[in-house]
């Protein structure tokens, strides 16, 4: 039972959710842990057993597990309501300061200390999607169990992922898809043909990447809200491939100065994807990118949170979660071979080996480590170094 008493006003919901936006720097560990010491700690409106119950719950969903846990939490105290105002809140700060930073960093004539800053944060991306990758690999491999079969699919899982974010980016969403449905039939389940009729629809829609303008932005943003599973930063090599090499919006530079900006802002990651609408069409694809970004986030949190208990004892559902976060997981550490690839200035790559060692060698922080690298970056392009844009 919930300890909670009286209605929550939605004034309150916003009021915290919007501090949880706006202190949120780190990725989903912050949130998560800001969100329990709000709901759980501080203002007991929620069990510590209920707040577990919506982070496992939220995990099992594609998309960004903390923005979801976010809406999860705010619709427990305060109803739907609370949870289309508490998202907002939560999302709404970031957003605004990744916008406006990418209007600075996109312009046609950007000032050389941004496009340093911008070039050193950029250069240590690759080392961030490597380490990330390697921090959600032990939870992934236990979910395996120990049946020595399942653990050999799960490392064909990961090699896929790998190889695909590395080599043939647009299939990717067909790769972690069928990973997921893979791990169904083997563990015979009776919901695959449910399954596969599923991932024709996950199939069919590939096709609309010809598109070009708004339409393109909205099918990448779809992907990265509707159709990324793995974490925040699988949605690297989901948007890479169409931003950079596809539709040219960005140069393999400018793609990695955003990732850089996603990680630095607070708030959940995806906010890249607004830069990369930004990079498409200015405020309105950037507005468009986000709301087809997190708009699948309230409908799964709304339509299935009532059901979360069935969801997590759903054989199918966690079957679908071990391959497809298997692959998700190596396509993120795939990903990090082109963005390596994408350096072009020397200084660049041994800002990569100095974020290597910090974050690989030593396992410190993201944030200081994309903050000390941009520091670099400016003070690179004030002396002199060259600098791609």
């Amino acid at each position: 039972m919930s300890r909670r008493v009286g209605p929550v006003l939605l004034s309150t919901v916003a009021r915290e959710w919007a501090r949880i936006g706006v202190l949120g720097f780190g990725g989903p560990p912050a949130h998560i842990t800001m969100l329990r010491a709000t709901c759980v700690d501080r203002r007991a409106w929620l069990t510590p057993t209920e707040f577990e119950d919506g982070v496992a719950a939220t995990n099992l969903l594609p998309g960004p597990a903390s923005t979801q846990l976010a809406i999860f939490c705010a619709w427990r105290i305060a109803g739907v309501p609370g949870a289309l105002v508490g998202g907002i809140a939560f999302i709404g700060p970031g957003l605004a300061l990744i916008i406006g930073l990418a209007a600075a960093f996109l312009a046609s004539n950007p000032p050389t200390g941004v496009l340093g800053a911008a070039a050193g944060a950029g250069a240590a991306v690759p080392a961030v999607a490597l380490a990330a990758a390697l921090a959600l690999l032990p939870a992934s491999w236990a979910r395996t169990g120990s049946v020595r079969h399942a653990k050999g699919r799960w490392i064909a899982y990961v090699v896929t992922g790998a190889g695909v974010a590395a080599a043939a980016g647009p299939y990717l969403v067909l790769a972690i898809a069928v990973s997921g449905l893979i791990e169904i039939a083997a563990k015979r389940s009776p919901g695959l043909p449910t399954a596969r009729r599923a991932s024709l629809a996950l199939i069919a829609p590939l096709h609309a990447a010809a598109l070009g303008g708004l339409a393109a932005v909205a099918w990448v943003a779809f992907k990265v809200g509707a159709l990324s599973y793995g974490g925040g930063f699988v949605i690297v090599p989901l948007m890479q491939h169409d931003a950079v090499s596809l539709y040219h919006w960005m140069t393999p530079t400018q793609f990695l100065g955003a990732v850089a900006l996603g990680q630095l802002t607070p708030g959940p990651v995806v906010h890249t994807v607004a830069v990369v609408g930004y990079a498409s069409s200015g405020l309105s694809g950037a507005l468009v990118a986000a709301a087809l970004a997190f708009a699948p986030s309230f409908l799964f949190v709304l339509l299935f949170a009532p059901h979360f208990d069935r969801l997590r004892a759903s054989t199918r559902a966690q079957s679908f979660l071990t391959g497809a976060g298997a692959c998700a997981i190596g396509s993120i550490a795939g990903a990090s071979i082109p963005l390596a690839l994408a350096l072009v200035a020397w200084w660049q790559l041994a800002v990569l080996a100095v974020a290597a060692l910090w974050l690989l060698g030593l396992r410190r922080g993201t944030v200081p480590c994309l903050v000390g690298a941009a520091a670099i970056g400016a003070i690179a392009a004030a002396a002199g170094a060259p600098i791609s844009h």
